[in-house]
């Protein structure tokens, strides 16, 4: 029997150092005004490429990638790991060339991109020269493909690109995007659509607006009009009406290292909030010695751990499987519970903190604020809580009967068939 709760000893020695490097080193950039994506500008990049050369003498370099991809392959639990501490900062993934996107984006190029391709695109993707776009939802319809409407038709030997995308993130840098458009207008619901790669400077891509989150962020998300845009016929990536499988190459995994970076976020929070209960004094003792303030923190402390006991399950299964479908009920429920378990510690950190807690000199009205953002990422949080339901149900049958299976009255008659005449000998022989 295997049920285990401990990490190797040889891959801790490597957390333990990811962990100083990001205290010492990565931490401190989030406090400097720069842009964790912007690789055209050269502060950023003298800050940041020297750090990135370091995680790859150290062999650390883009993790979720396998040897062919000139990465270690390691499997979902260590990515998890990783992904847990790198979350303590935004330009965590980046230093380790593991940012989202651009490790969805290079999965995808690396399954269905042609060797051309692959040179001008992947290549300087995986080494963060380059970064890139998956642009997906539309205004009208949010992350509801069935009503999507950018078009995408055949023409001679390019396709003609026509819509609107909304929630591009990071379309502003990127150098290409991957876009989902509609090709089989008059197919099933989920073979509309293809997935093409679109160079960012192409003809008639325009970029409407370049939005925040909040008010305090910098504006990172494009919502582009695309106006004739013409591509290649052999920018189709996958099979023509695939679009969805060629997105599942990006979510399964990437799903699981967004929550473990989002324990990092919800942990940091949590931290400031027990420094703070153990720092201020009102009424006469200890914010750590009233009642209330105690229950927050024991509800912070189990919820966090709850959260992350289902996620590291969750990467196991997927090492165990090697089958996203075999736990596609496990990652909608870390989906779901994801932006509740954020907003719920961050929000309780923010009120243990005062009118100071609601200010931009701390973290916590962002990181709500973010929260909300996190239920509507990769489609609503309802969604995936649907998703659970269908592949929990599938497992239960209907009872025929008039009463439930567990009607009590019937358990006991059968209990009474099985057992009675031996309790009646019982009976007997004490008598």
């Amino acid at each position: 029997m295997a049920w285990d709760f401990e990490t190797d000893p040889e891959f801790q020695l490597e957390l333990d150092w990811i962990d100083g490097f990001m205290t010492e080193e990565v931490e401190p950039l989030d406090y400097l005004d720069l842009e964790p994506y912007d690789v055209r500008c050269p502060k950023r990049n003298a800050l940041v490429k020297p750090l990135q050369q370091i995680v790859k003498e150290r062999g650390l370099w883009a993790c979720h990638l396998g040897p062919e991809l000139g990465g270690p392959g390691y499997g979902q639990v260590k990515l998890a790991l990783m992904n847990e501490i790198l979350g303590r900062s935004k330009f965590g993934p980046i230093v380790f060339g593991c940012q989202a996107p651009d490790s969805g984006n290079s999965e995808i190029l690396a399954h269905y991109g042609t060797a051309a391709q692959k040179e001008r695109y992947l290549k300087p993707l995986l080494n963060n020269d380059i970064v890139s776009c998956f642009s997906m939802t539309e205004v009208q319809g949010g992350a509801d493909p069935k009503v999507f409407t950018t078009s995408a038709v055949l023409d001679g030997d390019e396709w003609v690109i026509n819509g609107e995308k909304w929630f591009s993130s990071h379309a502003h840098v990127a150098s290409f995007l991957l876009l989902m458009a509609v090709t089989d207008p008059d197919a099933g619901e989920y073979r509309r659509l293809s997935t093409f790669i679109i160079p960012a400077d192409t003809p008639g891509i325009e970029m409407v607006r370049n939005m925040p989150v909040g008010h305090h962020g910098k504006p990172g998300h494009a919502w582009l009009r695309l106006t004739n845009v013409r591509v290649p016929k052999d920018h189709l990536l996958g099979e023509r009406g695939g679009g969805f499988v060629v997105a599942q190459t990006r979510l399964g995994g990437g799903r699981i290292h967004h929550a473990m970076r989002t324990i990092g976020q919800v942990r940091r929070a949590f931290d400031m909030m027990c420094e703070r209960v153990l720092s201020r004094t009102t009424q006469g003792t200890l914010l750590a010695e009233k009642q209330m303030v105690q229950e927050k923190i024991a509800d912070s402390w189990a919820e966090i751990e709850q959260f992350r006991l289902l996620v590291l399950r969750t990467a196991w299964k997927i090492d165990k499987y090697k089958d996203y479908l075999a736990v596609r009920k496990d990652i909608g429920a870390i989906k779901a519970l994801m932006p509740k378990v954020f907003h719920d510690v961050a929000a309780r950190a923010l009120h243990i903190h005062g009118s100071l807690g609601v200010t931009p000199d701390m973290p916590f009205a962002e990181q709500v604020i973010e929260s909300f953002h996190m239920g509507l990422a990769d489609g609503p949080a309802e969604v995936h809580k649907v998703t659970v339901a269908r592949q929990v149900l599938r497992d239960y049958e209907a009872t025929s009967g008039k009463f439930p299976t567990r009607y009590i009255p019937h358990l006991r008659e059968a209990a009474i068939a099985k057992y009675g005449r031996l309790l009646a000998e019982i009976e007997a022989k004490a008598a």
